[in-house]
């Protein structure tokens, strides 16, 4: 038995599948939480064009995040475009100035943590296994 095929079968693919659902669900929730209270402060401030895009983003990662759940390895690209592009948006506020709470005493580096789920689920994502021999 190789190392490959062993990654592959049994309790392994188990525990990688059971890791993208935990984590995915994680996201999706937490994602679809930060639409949700956006959209429920609407009657509150009129929402400005970071607003309306970061709302497009959050519903685009939490759609992809649910097709990598169902097991469609294009999703995860749609996972990656949309994640990137909200830790750009992220940035855009930080360098840009914009008048929002979240980059108040944050490092520059700190939004880069928004990669490391994602890493993590394109890792246990593989659909095959490399042969390492």
């Amino acid at each position: 038995m190789t190392l490959a095929s062993l990654i592959s079968s049994g309790p392994a693919l188990l525990a990688r599948r059971l890791l993208i659902l935990v984590l995915a669900g994680l996201l999706i929730f937490h994602h679809s939480v930060m639409l949700c209270e956006a959209l429920l402060d609407l009657d509150k401030h009129p929402p400005t064009l970071f607003d309306r895009v970061q709302w497009l983003l959050r519903a685009a990662i939490a759609s992809s995040l649910l097709l990598v759940v169902w097991g469609k390895p294009r999703a995860l690209w749609g996972m990656w475009i949309s994640i990137a592009g909200l830790v750009a948006t992220q940035y855009w506020a930080h360098f840009g100035e914009l008048p929002v709470e979240f980059t108040r005493g944050r490092h520059p580096l700190s939004y880069l943590k928004g990669f490391i789920f994602p890493t993590l689920i394109t890792l246990a994502f593989r659909r095959r296994a490399t042969r390492l021999a």
